[in-house]
């Protein structure tokens, strides 16, 4: 059988005659930029994350340093994001001009670790970027107590956690990218809500900040050919708008079917020695965008071998610190390094998880991880 980690064909055949419409409409109508599909996704975006403002834009690194160009952030500026993410969390810091300060995560959760932040505050610490990696919330009640305590900005990565739910100790129930002052999304095609090439958004509740972004990801206009700032020409492309508005209305339903695949592979590979399932946070929902196990003992790469050997798909999110990427290598002391994102880089492999489940492939696919582990 052929496996692979995001089934992005069988997902498409399924909605197929809403996309393809979709797409027509755009074409007979041949408006390419900021057509009419353009709005009516944002509009039912910001319904659904329950938002004042969603304003879409050409990708989710350009959504991070529109963020901070609105935020008024100056070079010289030090913004707090995790060492253990995709790259463009601290690219677009450093493209900036202002520094990446890099911080451990949990071990269990592999969000932003909290304790002891304080010693990375200097007067230049401006923001705190948490990423809610792998689908589930970082602790957001605590983020915003650390950040209205020092004055930050926070900006929140939600490119893996579209459609996860947030919950307060009082109660209150909010969509992970709405919660800081700004959050920055991606509808990269393999992303849980993914359009079919480039795409992403911004999402605040802030009406000024809202003004401020739409003006930076249009040139800096407000009024066409009269540019009050210095901005950038970053948009939503008609016919992606018309894809994401089609899966949208599916989100949940592919969120669940995430769930049922990856509480599957935890019934049955939870109780193999040398490996540990993903854990979940107690205040917050998961969308699995990626299934990510934890193997001990040094054995990760040797799994991963054996799995390509046996045709099955998996990926390391990530195998390199941040601060060990020589991009990087500016912004720390040499022999820089955080315990817990040394360990996971050593020790994480991500499982093929996605919309389509196939119990027959998932056999298959535990079947194997347990005769690598003779159990």
């Amino acid at each position: 059988m052929k496996i692979q980690m995001v089934d992005l064909k069988s997902q498409y055949e399924k909605i197929k005659e809403e996309v393809n419409a979709g797409i027509q409409d755009c074409l007979d109508n041949t408006a390419f930029i900021n057509g009419p599909a353009v709005k009516e996704f944002q509009q039912d975006f910001e319904k659904y994350l329950d938002v004042k403002h969603v304003i879409p834009c050409a990708n989710g690194t350009d959504a991070l340093q529109i963020a901070m160009m609105a935020l008024g952030l100056k070079p010289g500026d030090e913004i707090i994001c995790p060492a253990f993410t995709y790259v463009a969390t601290a690219e677009v810091i450093g493209l900036l001009g202002l520094k990446p300060v890099m911080v451990d995560v949990d071990e269990n959760t592999f969000d932003i670790e909290l304790n002891g932040l304080e010693k990375y505050l200097t007067p230049n610490t401006k923001a705190i970027v948490p990423v809610h990696l792998y689908g589930q919330s970082a602790d957001m009640e605590k983020i915003l107590e650390f950040a209205e305590k020092h004055h930050l900005f926070v900006i929140e990565d939600n490119a893996q956690a579209i459609g996860s739910d947030y919950t307060f100790s009082d109660g209150t129930v909010k969509k992970t990218g709405t919660i800081g002052h700004i959050g920055c999304t991606s509808f990269f095609p393999s992303k849980n809500l993914g359009c079919y090439g480039d795409g992403g958004a911004l999402i605040t509740n802030d009406d000024d900040l809202a003004v401020k972004i739409r003006m930076i990801a249009n040139h800096g206009q407000a009024k066409k050919y009269y540019h009050k700032v210095l901005g950038c020409n970053s948009r939503l492309d008609t016919l992606q708008a018309a894809v994401l508005k089609v899966k949208l209305k599916y989100l949940d339903e592919y969120s669940a079917a995430r769930n049922k695949m990856a509480a599957y592979y935890d019934e049955n590979l939870a109780g193999i020695s040398g490996i540990q399932v993903p854990e979940r946070a107690k205040n917050s929902t998961h969308v699995f965008h990626q299934y990510t196990l934890r193997v001990k003992d040094g054995k990760r790469d040797e799994l991963q071998k054996y799995l390509g050997e046996k045709n099955i798909p998996s990926m390391i999110y990530y195998p390199l610190p941040l601060y060990k990427q020589e991009a990087f290598r500016q912004y720390v002391e040499e022999g820089f390094e955080l315990p817990v994102t040394e360990k996971l880089c050593s020790e994480v492999i991500s499982l093929p998880v996605h919309t389509e489940f196939n119990q027959d492939a998932s056999d298959y696919i535990i079947f194997e991880i347990k005769n690598f582990f003779n159990q």
